[in-house]
Order: C-alpha cells, then structure tokens, then sequence
C-alpha cells in the first residue's frame, strides 16, 4: 500500500510545482516525510529504500536525496 502512496505523492510533485520545489528541497529523509504529510500523504520511511523500486526521478530529488533513495 505505502508503494502506491509514494508513487502518487511522486506524480503529485510531477505536476505541482510549489511541491515540485519543496520536495526537490529536502535534504533528510525527515524533510520528505513531514512534507508528504502536509500534503495528505503518509509515507512509511521502509518503502522509500531499495530494493523496493524507486519511485521518485533523480530532477524531482536533492543531490543527496537521489544517492540515498535511487539506485546507483
């Protein structure tokens, strides 16, 4: 279940561009997750790792954000 929310939170971004920017300005993984909640959305930190498949791009995320979350 928590995939789906994380792809939708991610498509959400896609097409929000206020979002679009603030998830693109976190830099922990706290930062993401408070920010999924302010838009409605409860993410389960587990989810957001591999080897689950990522569902963020590497433009939507931080430098960092991208290391710790896509795969390599």
């Amino acid at each position: 279940m928590s995939i789906k929310v994380i792809k939708d939170f991610s498509e959400k971004a896609k097409t929000e561009a206020e979002l679009g920017e603030k998830l693109k300005a976190c830099l922990k993984i706290k930062e993401l997750l408070i920010l999924s909640k302010e838009y409605g959305y409860e993410i389960d930190e587990e989810e957001l790792y591999p080897p689950n498949e990522p569902q963020f791009t590497a433009d939507q995320l931080s430098e960092r954000m991208a290391k710790a979350l896509l795969r390599a």
